[in-house]
């Protein structure tokens, strides 16, 4: 029987030249790889902020990510914090930014 591995909630916040080169397209297609569930989407301050939720080595993979971005993007720095998981579906780029 496959152990089950406990998952968890990340806010993750992505600083940097993050809007307008595909970051949360791109995001959406390394969540889905990871088996990571949540959101991104883009600020009105210019980052993208990310709910993902995984075990550990998925998380730990996907931060690693972040902090790289997809070609064009130039990332600063990265913020996390742990949170309450929501038990996302599936991972899900939201188009319009929330304040």
């Amino acid at each position: 029987m496959a152990e089950h591995r406990q998952r968890r909630h990340l806010d993750i916040t992505v600083y940097g030249k993050v809007q307008g080169v595909y970051f949360r397209l791109t995001t959406k297609a390394v969540a889905d790889q990871l088996g990571i569930k949540g959101i991104a989407f883009n600020k009105p301050d210019g980052t993208v902020y990310i709910e993902a939720e995984g075990d550990d080595f998925a998380l730990e993979s996907f931060l690693d990510w972040c902090r790289e971005g997809p070609e064009r993007a130039e990332v600063e720095k990265v913020d996390q914090v742990e949170g309450e998981m929501k038990n996302y579906r599936n991972f899900e780029v939201i188009r319009r930014s929330r304040g």
